[in-house]
């Protein structure tokens, strides 16, 4: 498996900021600013956000190289984002969210089996997914 590069890591765990702020906010851990976002919704929109990049990222391994991809990977590297949409007005978003992000981490590892995705994909997405969706479990259930 190939090293991640250091700017993926780097900015990945950058990514991990608003989920951070989200759960800790959440369960009462610390109070906000009196100007902040309230952590629900925080959490809410950057899980979307993220769901959409998520699938960008899967379109971009689908057509890297010149590669024509089917409907199949396209329609995979879109689900993402409507997930991540359709999440926002679910009963339950931050929950919706957070299997949002488990599903696209099993075609993220479809991704890497097939090789259009780089070998150290997997590494960098698995810890920065379960803290992800640590986070938003938490909001769930605060």
């Amino acid at each position: 498996m190939a090293r991640i590069p250091s700017s993926a890591l780097w900015l990945g765990l950058a990514g991990l900021i608003p989920f951070l702020y989200g759960a800790v906010v959440a369960g009462g851990l610390v109070a906000p600013p009196a100007d902040a976002f309230a952590a629900r919704p925080v959490l809410t929109a950057h899980g979307a956000v993220i769901l959409g990049f998520l699938g960008g990222a899967l379109w971009g391994f689908a057509c890297a190289g010149g590669r024509r991809p089917g409907p199949r990977e396209l329609s995979l590297a879109v689900l993402p984002a409507l997930w991540g949409f359709a999440a926002m007005f679910h009963p339950r978003p931050l929950l919706s969210l957070a299997l949002g992000l488990v599903l696209t981490l099993a075609v993220d590892m479809m991704a890497v089996l097939r090789g259009t995705a780089p070998g150290w994909w997997l590494s960098l997405r698995l810890p920065l997914t379960a803290v992800a969706v640590a986070c938003l479990l938490a909001g769930a259930l605060a």
